[in-house]
């Protein structure tokens, strides 16, 4: 198996990086399991305070790998099953890492393309970026990435988007949440940079913490939520880095864990 996905770790940021600019870093088993086995590492990791998701050459991800497309014309249901569940499993790995994940898309972000810009925490594309979720026109639907994707957008652009396969630019997905920030080409890195800024002035624990709450309290009505969001800032404030972060903060220092 060759390295369909690209990990590299400088000064605290995992750099993932999906590696077959040939077919625009169109999704394959292979990509599919180095991705999920990578955000599995990336969640274990104690050097670990950012993730950037990008891709090689001129797209960030164009969707499915046409010669595995092919291949399933010839699968069972249940081998269909067990191949969405492998899909599915690599989106949650990246959904439930906790270290903050930016995307940094340009080119291309198609139908699972656009799935992994629903999973980044912060997804930042160039201008002349392309999305959709063109599963329709192939006659499949965006079944995989749906959870993540609504979770994103809502149900009403979805419902506008995933029945009409439609493409759309960085500045639509921008209206719909689909992305945080569009900017130039030139300027994509420099705005990818400026945001991994931000994190090595946050606690890494807090910025974990506050990723989990999102998710939780989102899964919950509000009487379990309320207990959820006490507890979770009590053992904030208690802990080293609510300690050390709030004593910084009185005393006009720099917190320890700012780097």
């Amino acid at each position: 198996m060759g390295e369909s996905v690209r990990l590299t770790v400088t000064e605290g940021v995992a750099r993932v990086t999906l590696a077959r600019p040939e077919v625009r870093n169109a999704f394959n088993a292979e990509t599919i399991e180095q991705l999920h086995d990578i955000f599995m590492r990336i969640t274990a990791a104690d050097d670990v305070r950012a993730v950037v998701l990008a891709g090689d050459g001129k797209a960030f991800c164009g969707g499915a790998d046409i010669n595995w497309m092919r291949s399933s014309l010839d699968l069972s249901f249940e081998a269909n099953v067990a191949d969405a569940e492998r899909m599915s499993d690599m989106f949650r790995a990246i959904d439930n890492c906790p270290k903050p994940v930016v995307g940094r898309i340009h080119g291309a972000a198609l139908g699972g393309g656009s799935g992994l810009a629903a999973v980044c925490d912060i997804a930042i594309a160039s201008d002349e970026t392309i999305f959709g979720f063109s599963e329709v026109k192939l006659g499949i639907i965006p079944a995989v990435i749906s959870p993540f994707v609504l979770s994103k957008i809502g149900a009403s652009h979805a419902r506008a988007l995933f029945l009409t396969g439609e493409r759309f630019d960085a500045r639509h997905a921008h209206r719909i949440g689909l992305i945080h920030e569009v900017v130039p080409a030139g300027d994509l890195d420099e705005a990818v940079e400026g945001r991994l800024a931000e994190f090595h002035t946050a606690g890494p624990a807090a910025v974990a913490a506050a990723k989990l709450l999102v998710r939780r309290v989102l899964d919950n009505t509000y009487d379990a939520s309320r207990a959820i969001t006490t507890e979770a800032i009590s053992r904030q404030r208690v802990g080293s880095e609510g300690q050390e972060g709030l004593r910084a903060f009185l005393e006009r220092r720099p917190a320890k864990f700012s780097s």
